[in-house]
């Protein structure tokens, strides 16, 4: 390289070639002085320079070798591309990769949110300040104000590793806002009495899928993807490995985390709804609930609300909640129950209880008076135990 290695050389009597390292690319520019010793150190000077503003994400190959065939290469794309025209993009990409169900949350996400307040931006210009600016006058609950973040998080991590951007605005950083804006509770269980009252206005498969996702805390995405092959008999579990969203269109699909994929322990009034089921579809060996209007796999809880959900509610004369809250039901019952906080997680697909107990703590029964009575008692057998030994 000359100059015993340190990138630098002289290639005429007129000019300096220095090579430095940039995007993993070897880039070799040919400065105009006369290689003399003096000017030799000063190119060697700007070389340490340019790897210094390379290093902190400040160098900007068009402004230092203005003259350069390399400088268009190298010319940062988001500079030419807004945040609509990228996040358009990246969706696009992104639905080859991820479950129907998430590409749908992305998709509504990026255009209902992100795009309308950031989508004029261009990408290079994107800073931290106008996304906390813009977040902290949203009225959304924090749930989705992580999800935007996640979202929006995850496209510029994308557009980093293009080299679009030379760090991404929302690396390792998340915005909070100090006081959560006040939002009714979602966990709304079914009281028994009235699910004993939805039950009752129900017949056929319709009441036997009801008491089943009453009694097992399935999602309704995992319900309605559910085969006879499933079902373990001998064990008394079932398996649930799939889930079928409406955004899947009638496509079943992996569950979306690992511990989604589990075993479910069928307590007896799911055994009682299985055993009513088979009648109606254990013979095909195919899905274990079908839409009784047309005989076929339920395609998501759409359909369910309109022609089983809704009437089912209002027939009863309970008020309505959506078809989800059959899973919240389910582990307010065990908990009410007393039934260990950890079980009730694995059952319903978490991989610690730590969300069961923030979500479901007010059906958790506090302590009663004997609690560590147990504990005394072992102690005090050990304590008697090693007074016989040092009397005999």
């Amino acid at each position: 390289m000359g100059r015993g290695g340190r990138g630098v050389r002289a290639v005429s009597d007129t000019s300096i070639e220095i090579t430095f390292m940039y995007r993993g690319v070897r880039c070799r520019e040919r400065i105009t002085l006369k290689p003399s010793p003096t000017n030799l150190k000063k190119a060697e000077q700007h070389k340490a320079a340019i790897e210094h503003a390379i290093s902190i994400g400040t160098f900007d190959y068009a402004v230092t070798f203005p003259g350069s065939a390399r400088a268009d290469k190298f010319a940062p794309e988001a500079s030419r591309e807004t945040v609509h025209g990228f996040l358009t993009r990246w969706l696009a990409a992104k639905r080859k990769h991820v479950a129907s169900s998430t590409f749908d949350g992305y998709r509504k996400l990026v255009e209902l949110r992100l795009i309308p307040a950031l989508g004029e931006t261009m990408v290079v210009d994107l800073k931290r300040k106008a996304i906390r600016d813009w977040l902290d006058t949203l009225l959304v609950s924090n749930k989705t104000l992580s999800n935007i973040q996640s979202c929006l998080r995850s496209a510029l991590n994308d557009a980093a590793e293009e080299e679009l951007i030379d760090l991404n605005p929302m690396g390792g950083w998340t915005y909070t806002r100090k006081e959560a804006p006040p939002k009714e509770d979602d966990v709304d269980p079914f009281s028994p009495d009235e699910q004993q009252a939805v039950l009752s206005v129900l017949t056929g498969q319709a009441r036997n899928m009801m008491q089943f996702a009453l009694w097992t805390g399935l999602r309704t995405s995992e319900l309605v993807a559910l085969d006879w092959g499933d079902i373990d008999w001998l064990r008394g579990e079932v398996m649930v490995s799939r889930a079928m969203t409406q955004a899947a269109k009638g496509q079943a699909e992996a569950t979306k985390t690992a511990a989604g994929k589990r075993s479910v322990k069928l307590l007896k009034p799911a055994m009682e709804a299985l055993k009513a089921q088979k009648p109606h579809t254990f013979l095909a060996d195919a899905e274990v609930f079908q839409n009784p209007r047309t005989l076929e796999r339920w395609s998501g809880d759409g359909p369910i609300r309109k022609t089983m959900w809704v009437p089912a509610m209002k027939k009863a004369g309970v008020r309505y909640r959506r078809p989800y809250q059959t899973r919240h039901t389910y582990a307010s019952m065990m908990l009410s129950a007393g039934e260990h906080p950890m079980w009730v997680a694995k059952q319903m697909g978490h991989t610690d209880w730590t969300m069961i107990a923030r979500v479901y703590g007010r059906w958790m029964p506090a302590a009663d008076t004997s609690a560590g009575h147990r504990a005394e008692g072992l102690w005090r057998a050990s304590e008697n135990n090693a007074d016989a030994k040092k009397e005999a």
